[in-house]
């Protein structure tokens, strides 16, 4: 008896141009995200940003991203998904020259909240264009795959580069090396990748764009900087948002989509897996540079070694859901996630402490990337391509608004106990708690219904569009 096995999916040498310039960006994107946060004083004394002020070259970045990228995911679907993403790099390169060239507070931040909305137009829009240009199946898995194992690299490696930039060159540099790569992209985006949008006219639901992306804003903001009337206003506006997609003729955001099991609990899944993984990281650095006293270059090599080698796992990833399907593979990601936080809430006040940190940093960053595909593969499951703006643009989000969301909150919870460790400790236990009741929570959101077509076990035959 044979076993018939489907080969791995080949691609073509545009395609592979293609994945350069849109894997290529999303990467720079990500490494956008964390590049300053290692030289945060340096670049406050820059500009004369006062110290307490210095947490905001952080939250300008966040909260555009977070909270305009439904937005843009769904104008990417109506007015050209290309269109959008080019359109995002003209904005990171304006920004990033803004922001190398500033010499004030007020300029810097205007130029970080520029590079936020940069992202916001360019990532669901990006995401998109690789998720219309290689069909659902196989060929889709090992993209999405790669994409996330540069997401994460793109982290990891901000982190490392920003810290080298600083120390050998100036942190100006930080902002003006996005703009010769933003070039480069705007320059090959037009010969390789064709306009891409709904066919006839549609009218833009502006109710439906000033409620969400106002309460996003607000929420995001209300977590930052724990203010109960901004959080109060968010709810409100996202409440209205709801209840005037239930009534428009052409909603911004259709309820049936966000109904859909997979886009509802694939987006949790990805609020989960960021939220607790930021937080953990921030705890540990807190935990290694308060407790342990290391200086921020070791604080740096302990994350980056154990975080470039989880790279690896992205193009793991996509085989396995290839395999077993995202019901199975995301649930498992989420878990071993969890799982590697666990001897973390043990660790000590001594240098012994690594000897469970390192390990579990290796282990529990292989699951994170595993759940980054397999969230971003389940949320844009089964949905058509004039679609998929949609769908990219709410994980997109999701994504944003978790890694700005995480710290504040973790903290929070550290924060009820005197001791530094012990509060660690605390807000570690809840980390877990929270992953494990998801990872079941997640695993029977996403059992297979009678309505729907079953979960994709094994990879279809790999065809590529265009």
């Amino acid at each position: 008896m044979t076993t018939v096995t489907t080969p791995p999916p080949r691609f073509t040498g545009r395609q592979r141009l293609i994945l350069l310039v849109l894997l290529g960006a999303g990467f720079m994107l990500s490494v956008d995200f964390s590049i300053l946060n290692v030289a945060l004083p340096e670049v406050g004394e820059g500009v004369g940003l006062e110290q307490s002020k210095l947490p905001w070259i952080a939250s300008a970045y966040a909260l555009p991203a977070a909270g305009f990228t439904l937005l843009s995911g769904r104008l990417a679907d109506l007015f050209g998904r290309r269109r959008l993403f080019l359109a995002g790099m003209v904005l990171l390169a304006v920004a990033s020259l803004l922001g190398g060239f500033a010499t004030s507070p007020e300029t810097l931040l205007a130029a970080r909240a520029l590079q936020g909305l940069s992202t916001a137009l360019s990532v669901p829009a990006s995401l998109s264009l690789l998720t219309t240009t290689f069909q659902e199946g196989a060929a889709r898995d090992r993209v999405l795959g790669l994409n996330g194992a540069l997401l994460s690299g793109g982290f990891t490696i901000g982190a490392l580069l920003g810290g080298t930039l600083v120390s050998l060159l100036s942190w100006r540099t930080a902002f003006f090396v996005n703009v010769p790569v933003a070039v480069i992209i705007l320059v090959l985006t037009p010969f390789l990748i064709s306009e891409s949008k709904a066919p006839g006219r549609f009218k833009l639901d502006v109710p439906g764009a000033i409620t969400v992306t106002g309460g996003l804003l607000a929420v995001v903001y209300a977590v930052v900087e724990r203010s109960v009337p901004a959080g109060v206003a968010g709810i409100v506006l996202l409440a209205a948002f709801w209840l005037i997609e239930l009534r428009s003729a052409a909603p911004l955001a259709p309820l049936r989509i966000l109904g859909r099991p997979t886009v509802k609990w694939g987006n949790y899944a990805g609020l989960v897996v960021f939220t607790m993984e930021t937080a953990m990281i921030f705890l540990m650095t807190l935990y290694l540079q308060n407790v342990l006293a290391f200086d921020p270059l070791v604080t740096g090599l302990v994350f980056g070694v154990p975080g470039l080698a989880a790279v690896l796992a992205g193009p793991v990833a996509g085989r396995l859901i290839s395999r077993y399907g995202y019901r199975t593979v995301l649930p498992a990601g989420l878990a071993v996630q969890g799982l590697a936080t666990v001897p973390l809430i043990f660790v000590g006040s001594d240098r012994l402490g690594l000897a469970l940190l390192i390990p579990a940093l290796f282990i529990g960053f292989f699951g994170h990337v595993t759940s980054i595909v397999a969230y971003t593969v389940t949320a844009t499951s089964g949905l058509p391509d004039e679609e998929q703006g949609l769908a990219t643009g709410l994980t997109t989000m999701t994504q944003n608004v978790a890694i700005t969301i995480g710290i504040p909150i973790l903290s929070a919870v550290a924060a009820t106990r005197s001791a530094e460790l012990t509060g660690i400790h605390l807000a570690l236990s809840v980390n877990v708690i929270i992953t494990f009741v998801s990872v079941v929570l997640i695993w029977v959101g996403l059992r297979p219904r009678a309505e729907q077509p079953p979960t994709r076990t094994a990879a279809p035959a790999a065809a590529v569009n265009h």
